[in-house]
């Protein structure tokens, strides 16, 4: 039996954090760490919890996501939209933060606007940018943050456009141990037939030896009277 023609139940586990909207997750987190800490903390804002957790809550749901999605795309499609609901919040805080204190949205008439989208679309790791945490202003976390955000949404949503063509194509784990069932049991079915065929082919070729073996043993017995008769030819 050819175990590569059963179709497999288990998915292959995907190397998450080789995907670049697992890496800026991973950016959006400890950057909002280090943000709400120096510019929340000194007012005791409930916000400093409630932005951190969602902030660790996407990067979280992303990694659950993908430990499920081995077993249940079902279940990784929805933490997958946990992880952007949960960083949507983040988005919003920040969004907050600078409209209550008047900072400036920067948009492409900024002049550092461009330089800021380039960098954020070239580099994924924590430490392209833990080494500005110091340097950096609130106005300008606020719209480096907002970038990373931004981006990370619309790489989870092209990934999940993925997911779901292949839940529709593949089904969900219900479907797919139906599939390695059924297809167990066809290879068994045909390796069956495949016997009975080989059976069938043998007992003809057994039959055709027989065939065979009695005409030589009728033509041996023939030439063995023949042999008696020249050797005593008053012989009957």
């Amino acid at each position: 039996m050819d175990e590569n023609d059963i179709p497999r139940v288990l998915r292959n586990q995907v190397p998450y954090r080789e995907l670049y909207f697992y890496q800026k997750s991973e950016v959006i987190y400890a950057m909002t760490y280090y943000f709400a800490h120096k510019y929340y903390v000194a007012r005791k804002d409930r916000t400093v919890d409630q932005i951190i957790q969602a902030a660790r809550s996407g990067k979280q749901n992303i990694v659950e996501g993908f430990a499920d999605g081995v077993t249940s795309t079902e279940l990784q499609l929805k933490l997958i939209n946990v992880a952007r609901s949960s960083l949507e919040e983040v988005r919003a805080d920040y969004e907050d933060y600078i409209l209550t204190r008047n900072l400036s949205l920067w948009d492409a008439a900024h002049p550092r606007y461009e330089e800021m989208l380039n960098y954020c679309r070239s580099r994924n790791r924590v430490d392209d940018y833990k080494r500005y945490f110091e340097k950096w202003d609130a106005e300008e976390f606020c719209n480096v943050a907002l970038t990373l955000l931004h981006m990370t949404d619309k790489m989870m949503i092209s990934y999940l456009k993925g997911l779901e063509t292949q839940f529709i194509t593949q089904g969900g784990i219900r479907e797919r141990m139906y599939a390695a069932r059924t297809g167990y049991r066809q290879n068994i079915d045909n390796e069956l037939q495949a016997l009975r065929d080989q059976v069938k082919s043998l007992r003809q070729q057994l039959s055709v030896k027989e065939q065979e073996i009695n005409r030589l043993l009728a033509e041996n017995h023939h030439l063995e009277v023949l042999l008696t008769q020249s050797r005593h030819p008053g012989a009957q």
